[in-house]
Order: structure tokens, then C-alpha cells, then sequence
């Protein structure tokens, strides 16, 4: 999964082929709508708020055509306080989204390699749909628990040998036993990738957009056969063996273990909630009606903007969870989480 995603020029995230919209393999939800972008605004608002309106970096993962960063910037132009004390950093694998990214983005942007690159900062660490990108490790329950490899010999075929102890512990710290038969995913670079951002941020926020679901949820007995999907030219199958390096492959997260191994790192849990309840929360209704915003220009028609709303709040929006970590800060109700608030 690294090698197919990543691989220097060829893989899906490096290659100079289109990705994200209508003339990629998916949709976004800063593709529906530039409001998604204003409500994020609204939240981040409320963070620097809470954090004493000092100084305030936004650290964006992955930032795809650079459409959140420039809808979020947008918004946030209207609090010039607090656009004065912005600081946007970028943090982007793929050279050829890089430079799509710098051809959309005029100011405020800088971009790094890694965090560890930007140095000690405060403010909110943001992913939309990122970690569901992270290479996972394919497991299945037999009478231990095995991984499961690939091999190749006039074909691709997948192999199973006992499974690492870093396998079995990620399950025993979650308290998580496997029935037999099972099959599901484990992603151990998501807690590496905490453990990075917990020791750059020294205080504020850690938002993440992403599908997945709760420990509880995940390893019902209907997912036994694991969540791994590819999209290609906005078609889903579960072959990662097919279109190499032409596909995205992802893989649902486990909020349940962002949280803790979050915890483990000092992140503690803010709240947990489908996207849907999270734009209400925030007043994506009443910012839609206000006459002079005019965030929605580029849909053409009512009906075309009602369809992008339907779709943010009730297809996708029930689909990706928000979850938001906090560093440093005493426990505050955010407004996103108003409405609904899920078990993590």
C-alpha cells in the first residue's frame, strides 16, 4: 500500500495524474462547497478565542488542490485580528499536488516536508481525509493472529504468517478480541503520526476528518472482511492488486485508537461527531441564508447548491466523523459538538 500510494513519481499520491473532482477517481467535501471551508473557519475562531487569542498557526496535512486552505482563509479574512496572527503551514508528500497547491494559494501559505520542520507552535492541527490514506497492515484472526503478505509469481497472491507483537498489542491496548475469520485493518503509522504532532504542538487543537468509526463499531461482525476499498475514476471495488498506482487505496480509521494513543501523547479528547451534526452545530443553515455572504457563487443554481448542502450534511456528512483533540487547555464545550456527540 506505501509502495502503490507513494512511491517516488509512480505511485497514486506522487504521479502528475488527476486525483480529486470530476476529472479524478473521487469528490471531497471542499469540492461541494466553499461553506465547508467558512464553518471550519467558525471553529477555528472559537479555538483561538479559548486560547487567548495569542498567536495562532493552522498545520494542514495533505491540503490536496488547496481548496480548504483557500476557503478557510477566505472566511477568516472577515476577522482581521485574528487573520494578522494566522500563520498557514502545509505539510505536502506529493510534489506534483505541491505545485497545484502554490498555483492556488498567493499568501499566508508556507509549506514543509514534516512538522517537525515548522518547529514548537500553537494552534490547530487540521486533516481532511488523510489518515484513511496511512499504508495499514491486513490482519485475520485464525487460530492466532496472522498477517497477511503479498507475494508474486505469475500474479499477485496474499500470504499469511503469525503476526508482529506490535500487531497483537495495538488490539490488547484497545481491549479488541478478534472471532476467528476475521479480517480487518491496523494502522500504525496514525500513532506515529500522533506522537509527531503532541510533541510540535505545545498548545491547541487537533481536528480530524476522516471516515471511520469507534472500536465498537468497527470490529462488528459484519465488517469480518476488513474495510479496504479503492477508487478508480469514481468507481469502488476491493482489488488493490488492479490499477497500481492508478488507484487510491483506503482503509476506515479507528477513532477509538486515535484516541487512545492521543491520550498516551497528552491529546485529550474534545468530541466526537458525524460531519452532519458538526456544520449544524456550527450554523451552516443560518450562514446559507445571511444575504451578504456569498461563499456559494461558484454553484450556478439553487438546485445545484441544494444538492452540495444534502450532500455535506446528509450523505458524506454522515459518513466522515470529526474528531478533535486538545493539547494544553482546559476541558471547553466547542460549538461544533453542540447538536451530537458519539461514544469514542
Amino acid at each position: 500500500m506505501e509502495m502503490a500510494l507513494y512511491y517516488p513519481q509512480l505511485g497514486y499520491y506522487t504521479s502528475d495524474r488527476n486525483k480529486i473532482g470530476a476529472n479524478g477517481d473521487y469528490y471531497t467535501s471542499t469540492d461541494l462547497s466553499a461553506v465547508f471551508g467558512a464553518m471550519l473557519g467558525r471553529q477555528l475562531e472559537e479555538m483561538w478565542n479559548l486560547m487567548g487569542r495569542e498567536a495562532f498557526t493552522i498545520v494542514e496535512y495533505g491540503a490536496g488542490t488547496g481548496a480548504l486552505c483557500h476557503d478557510l482563509l477566505d472566511y477568516l479574512k472577515n476577522n482581521q485580528p485574528f487573520y494578522n496572527q494566522l500563520r498557514y503551514c502545509i505539510i505536502e508528500k506529493s510534489p506534483f499536488m505541491r505545485e497545484i497547491e502554490k498555483a492556488y494559494l498567493s499568501e499566508k501559505v508556507e509549506w514543509y516536508d514534516s512538522i517537525a520542520d515548522i518547529g514548537d507552535f500553537t494552534g490547530c492541527v487540521l486533516s481532511n481525509e488523510l489518515l484513511d490514506n496511512f499504508p495499514v497492515h491486513e490482519v485475520v484472526m485464525e487460530d492466532e493472529l496472522m498477517e497477511v503478505f503479498v507475494d508474486y509469481e505469475s500474479g499477485f497472491s496474499e500470504l499469511l504468517h503469525p503476526a508482529q507483537e506490535v500487531l497483537k498489542d495495538y488490539l490488547k491496548q484497545l481491549h479488541v478480541t478478534l472471532p476467528k475469520g476475521f479480517r480487518t485493518e491496523i494502522n500504525l503509522q496514525a500513532i506515529d503520526w500522533l506522537r509527531e504532532i503532541a510533541h510540535s504542538l505545545k498548545k491547541g487543537f487537533v481536528l480530524t476528518i476522516d471516515y471511520g468509526y469507534s472500536s465498537a463499531e468497527l470490529y462488528r461482525e459484519y465488517r469480518c472482511q476488513g474495510t479496504l476499498l479503492c477508487y478508480h475514476e469514481h468507481q469502488v471495488n476491493d482489488d488493490p492488486y488492479h490499477h497500481i498506482g492508478e488507484q487510491d487505496i483506503t482503509a476506515h480509521v479507528n477513532f477509538s485508537a486515535l484516541n487512545h494513543w492521543g491520550l498516551k501523547n497528552g491529546l485529550e479528547c474534545c468530541g466526537f461527531t458525524e460531519q452532519g451534526y458538526f456544520l449544524r452545530s456550527l450554523g451552516l443553515m443560518d450562514y446559507l441564508r445571511t444575504p451578504d455572504q456569498n461563499v456559494e457563487s461558484e454553484l450556478l443554481s439553487l438546485p445545484v447548491k441544494a444538492i452540495a448542502i444534502h450532500r455535506l450534511l446528509n450523505n458524506i456528512g454522515t459518513q466522515l466523523k470529526i474528531f478533535i483533540q486538545r493539547k494544553g487547555l482546559i476541558a471547553t464545550e466547542l460549538t461544533g459538538f453542540a447538536l451530537a456527540r458519539m461514544f469514542i
